[in-house]
């Protein structure tokens, strides 16, 4: 299969070969004249065209070839190392990465873009798709380190995120207090681990998850849910492609959904804990309670949830649309849980929903006085630890969102999310909120531009 797959390449790989002679041709991105811009972009349409069309093509055979015909499982990081050993150019280096991880977004050749079209051309293929979905479902290795120490002391402090087993709940506190629990890569990751330890702890029936105490002026004191992406960093270009935008997706959030896999592709246990011989994965029921507001992908993190409580000052808004990026899965996932024309409203136009008013309940399922908030979430573990829920949550799943129609919607997902990411807007947009400007920031604890949006229900500067 290798020596058919090279010789499928030379074609493509002479495409690639061309677009870096061009790019070693030129000076940095900054330093270029109209005419050498036009050419990097004319030779990186050139090699991305040919990639996505090899592909369409080969893609199952790639995806067996880096996996043993699917008995191995690999983390996307792994995939990637891989493919560049596999095929010269089917995807960039790790040198070539580390290159650009020190430059700010705009300065970037956006070679992001060329691992988007990788995972899409994946994702593309159904058998390969579905694999490379359930790898992710794996444990991290860094959670089943860190079990034994949750499971005998009952907590565990991840810098990003606060565990902690509570009765038959687990409680996820976000503690990113400076830029109102903005999500960034470290946070992901910690996700991801937290996610793990509350699925892997059999003492555990619920996980809740909530946003902690902020330090920031305007909110010292309060708790607020998420403020959705920070800014600052994706400016930055320490807003990773592979390690936040896919991880996030294939992840945790489908963890919470789908659950964690216990055994790899040839059923061999990935922990010490044996999965049953009914289902290999373990799935539990999620609330997540609402204080203050879910900006961004603190909104997108509701859909995955079993039960939302939200105080009754809260709101929830999408911005991702004037800020110039997909909003996650929620494209998918908001027209089936509120309609689609209040999915169009809140993705296309902005529309912030309140807790109060009557289309929040299409969202949360309860509202409370903040003073409430920790009694409503009580009760609600109390209901969700009743031993029936998760068989009942496992259907409803395949039925509201089955496998394949999640798989299509992400290689649609993973190829435009990477391309937005370098998008001229956005790169405008963002640029709006660097260290340099004396505006204090959306995602590291901004008020004065963030107050004038929300007061004036406008577009939030967050995402």
């Amino acid at each position: 299969m290798t020596a058919a797959l090279a010789a499928a390449w030379q074609g493509p790989g002479t495409l690639v070969l061309r677009a870096e002679e061009v790019l070693a041709d030129v000076p940095r991105k900054a330093d270029r004249t109209p005419e050498q811009r036009a050419r990097v972009i004319a030779a990186t349409d050139d090699a991305r065209r040919a990639r996505t069309a090899f592909l369409a093509e080969h893609g199952q055979d790639v995806y067996d070839a880096l996996t043993g015909n699917r008995t191995r499982y690999l983390r996307l990081d792994e995939l990637l190392d891989a493919a560049a050993v596999l095929l010269d150019g089917l995807v960039p280096t790790r040198e070539q990465m580390a290159a650009e991880a020190g430059l700010a977004q705009a300065d970037k050749e956006g070679r992001e873009i060329d691992q988007a079209v990788f995972f899409s051309g994946v994702l593309r293929q159904e058998r390969a798709g579905l694999h490379l979905m359930e790898s992710l479902l794996r444990p991290t290795d860094r959670a089943l380190a860190l079990l034994p120490e949750f499971t005998g002391r009952g907590s565990v402090d991840l810098g990003r995120l606060h565990v902690e087993r509570v009765g038959e709940a687990a409680h996820l506190t976000v503690t990113n207090p400076g830029a109102l629990n903005a999500e960034d890569n470290d946070l992901i990751a910690a996700m991801d681990v937290g996610v793990d330890l509350v699925l892997l702890d059999d003492r555990v029936k619920v996980g809740v998850l909530r946003g902690g105490e902020m330090t920031h002026p305007r909110y010292r004191g309060r708790r607020v849910f998420s403020a959705g992406i920070n800014l600052r960093h994706l400016d930055a270009g320490r807003i990773s492609y592979t390690d936040f935008l896919l991880r996030r997706e294939l992840g945790y959030l489908s963890k919470l959904q789908r659950g964690l896999l216990l055994a790899d592709a040839s059923g061999r246990p990935l922990t010490s804990r044996s999965p049953h011989w009914t289902a290999q994965t373990v799935q539990k029921p999620w609330i997540a309670a609402v204080d203050g507001f879910a900006i961004g992908g603190g909104m997108q993190l509701l859909f995955a949830f079993d039960r939302v409580i939200a105080a009754s000052d809260a709101y929830f808004s999408l911005p991702a649309a004037q800020e110039g990026i997909i909003p996650g899965v929620a494209n998918l996932r908001l027209p089936r849980i509120a309609g689609s024309r209040l999915a169009r409203q809140v993705i296309l136009s902005g529309r912030r929903i309140h807790a109060t008013e009557p289309e929040a309940r299409l969202i949360c399922d309860t509202v409370a006085d903040p003073a409430a908030l920790d009694t409503a979430v009580a009760a609600a573990v109390e209901e969700l630890a009743a031993p029936a829920v998760v068989a009942n949550r496992r259907m409803l799943g395949l039925a509201e969102e089955p496998p394949s129609v999640l798989r299509a919607y992400l290689a649609e997902f993973a190829l435009h999310q990477g391309l937005r990411l370098y998008a001229p807007d956005v790169l405008e947009k963002t640029a709006r909120f660097t260290p340099a400007q004396p505006t204090p920031t959306a995602g590291d604890g901004g008020a004065a531009a963030r107050s004038s949006a929300r007061e004036g229900h406008g577009s939030s500067i967050m995402w």
